[in-house]
């Protein structure tokens, strides 16, 4: 378990504004802080899978080049594959359209990357979940662009939001994987190095 002792010993530095995985660092009784550090999110298009997915989450990791003995830096990216594909962040609204059509009626796989710096070391892990979509109508996806605005979010969609509530029929693997962060993992990985 990861006591109040040991988290004093280390400070942990969560490098993104993604809400959801600010939540999950209070729901695990984390002292943190959050540091952002703009980060271009490409990768070389040979790489694949869970590849891109750390290969980010460890560009934004060296991006902290100058940190404290005493503090981890945590960084994560996550990929939404299909069909040999990876979809990122849509960057309007008809890339996510063209998305979520995409991903109705099949299956694909949630894959998210996360890194753990300190000075001496570097820690990166992922988890995989496989999500199956119902067949979404056009009115669906539409209204769901339009009124949550999944631009944010890998695949332009978020499981805990009313796509997901409406679309998502089957998943295998860790809900929160999907969400933002293979939560057990990090737990285990974090363990570690406090």
């Amino acid at each position: 378990m990861l006591s109040n002792n040991n988290a004093d010993k280390k400070k942990i530095i969560l490098a993104s504004g993604s809400p959801r995985r600010q939540q999950f660092f209070k729901d695990l009784n984390l002292d943190f802080e959050i540091r952002l550090k703009e980060i271009e999110e490409s990768y070389p298009s040979n790489l694949k899978r869970e590849e891109i997915a750390i290969y980010i989450s460890e560009k934004k990791a060296k991006a902290f080049d100058n940190i404290h003995e005493d503090e981890i830096i945590v960084t994560s990216d996550t990929v939404v594959w299909i069909e040999d594909e990876a979809l990122g962040k849509p960057s309007n609204r008809d890339e996510a359209f063209s998305m979520l059509v995409k991903l109705s009626g099949k299956s694909h796989e949630v894959i998210t990357a996360f890194t753990l710096k300190t000075k001496n070391a570097t820690i990166s892990n992922f988890g995989i979940t496989k999500v199956y979509f119902k067949t979404l109508t056009e009115e669906e996806i539409g209204y769901y662009i339009d009124h949550y605005k999944p631009y944010d979010k890998a695949g332009a969609y978020g499981i805990q939001e009313w796509i997901g509530l409406i679309g998502i029929n089957k998943i295998e693997g860790s809900y929160f994987n999907v969400v933002g962060l293979p939560v057990d993992k990090l737990y285990n990985n974090l363990l570690k190095l406090l």
